[in-house]
């Protein structure tokens, strides 16, 4: 309709510029000139024409544009969602969504807490402290995303209280390995944090990451690992490399020397002294723990050998489940680094996957742990034979220059001790801080 009303409109505008040209009036240019306005009035308020036409639209800052070519309703909802089944739909004008604590959210969390410290400061000494409480967050967070749902940790009321003391400890230090050996810390609350034990032991111990000195802290770290770590292979060569490549890792420093190391450690509850008994040489204190390597063996083409043999047989041993001895060529020993060991040995099964042969371990059976145990039975038991390994196997230690050095320095401690769980925790926390690959705490 608005078509047709625009074409007599337009054919009324032809007729009355006629009219003007051959009788030049006011009348005839005031019709004209009022024609020509209604015609455009009609063009721009068209549907049809509207259609198509194109604008350019331009905004500031957080608008928004809308354009159609036909009718439009413009509400409140400015995106139109579907969603499948169980699915869940949201929207607001400003929405955030928090899923647990993210990496965010725990910064967040780090600087509040961090805040607290601020009334403990004088100005001067807060820029300091805040510096030192900056490096320990570049420390700290890292490890924390990396540990599989660490970040949740900053949800925990007793958590966010040990980040308090952590901060505040590592505003006090200027020891920039602190920050480091914190971060172990708190990463250890998270992850044996159900026992109160251990939780009391890593209390204590960021209360003291600040007080403790260097080669206390060193003594105390290696002290732990002779202790703690031992190598699971078979082997006796790999298992003293094992060895010797952490405490190469552990070394870090020059080793304390004399007592005062001791007393340190005992004031910060980190060690307890005592009068009674010495320490064990390393001589005597490795074979007994690594009596895999030492023990005498099963002679070959003895009785002991051949019933060995039949136990193997019967068990569904592997044939080779008996290897050479190290140190003695006339005898066999099962492949362990001590007897505890056989509990945890597995049968390599290899089996044909695509064309390609892949292994497969296959933990023991319980008749076939017996059955081991029933062939270390079997070993002769000879001391002057024991011995002379044990000589041999001290040779082999003196060649790896780390436990060496490890000997040495174990063998004048001379004062016993032991290490509390305060102890424990600062030390394999500091222990890990230097090997990454090192397990987590029992």
């Amino acid at each position: 309709m608005r078509t047709v009303l625009a074409i007599i409109n337009f054919i009324a505008l032809i007729g009355a510029i006629i009219w003007w040209i051959s009788a030049p009036d006011w009348e005839p240019a005031v019709t004209s000139i009022g024609l020509f306005g209604a015609l455009i009035a009609q063009i721009f308020t068209s549907d049809e024409i509207k259609s198509k036409l194109k604008f350019i639209q331009k905004s500031g800052k957080e608008s928004h544009n809308y354009q159609a070519a036909g009718n439009q309703t413009i509400t409140d909802n400015k995106k139109i969602q579907k969603g499948s089944e169980n699915s869940q739909l949201m929207q607001a004008e400003q929405m955030t969504v928090h899923i647990g604590i993210d990496e965010k959210r725990a910064r967040e969390i780090y600087q509040e807490m961090n805040l607290q410290l601020r009334k403990d400061y004088t100005q001067d000494a807060w820029t300091v402290a805040n510096s030192r409480v900056s490096e320990f967050e570049k420390s700290l967070m890292p490890k924390m995303e990396k540990v599989n749902g660490a970040l949740e940790a900053f949800a925990d009321p007793s958590f966010q209280l040990l980040l308090v003391e952590a901060q505040k400890t590592a505003a006090a230090t200027e020891r920039p390995a602190d920050y480091d050996l914190l971060s172990e810390l708190l990463i250890h609350r998270f992850q044996k944090g159900e026992n109160r034990n251990i939780r009391a032991g890593i209390s204590r111990a960021v209360e003291i990451v600040d007080k403790i000195s260097d080669d206390a802290l060193l003594g105390l770290t290696v002290s732990h690992a002779v202790s703690t770590f031992w190598p699971v292979s078979g082997d006796v060569n790999q298992g003293l490399d094992v060895l010797n490549e952490l405490f190469g890792k552990l070394l870090y420093g020059s080793l304390p020397v004399g007592n005062g190391w001791l007393d340190h450690l005992d004031i910060l509850d980190a060690t307890r002294l005592s009068s009674f008994g010495n320490l064990k040489k390393i001589q005597q204190y490795y074979p007994e723990r690594l009596a895999g390597y030492i023990d005498v063996g099963i002679e070959k083409e003895s009785e002991n050998f051949n019933k060995a043999i039949e136990i193997i047989k019967a068990a569904q041993l592997p044939q080779n489940m008996l290897i050479e001895h190290s140190f003695n060529k006339g005898f066999l020993r099962i492949s362990v680094p001590n007897r505890q060991q056989i509990s945890s040995l597995n049968i390599q099964h290899q089996i044909n996957h695509g064309g390609n042969i892949i292994t497969i371990p296959v933990p023991l059976s319980d008749d076939q742990k017996n059955a081991i145990n029933s062939i270390y039975d079997l070993y002769k038991q000879d001391g002057n034979i024991r011995s002379e390994n044990i000589q041999k196997f001290m040779e082999e230690w003196d060649k790896r220059p780390n436990l060496k050095v490890l000997k040495e320095w174990w063998d004048n401690i001379g004062t016993s001790f032991q290490i509390t769980s305060v102890g424990k925790v600062l030390a394999h926390s500091n222990a890990q801080r230097c090997d990454k690959n090192l397990p987590p705490l029992d």
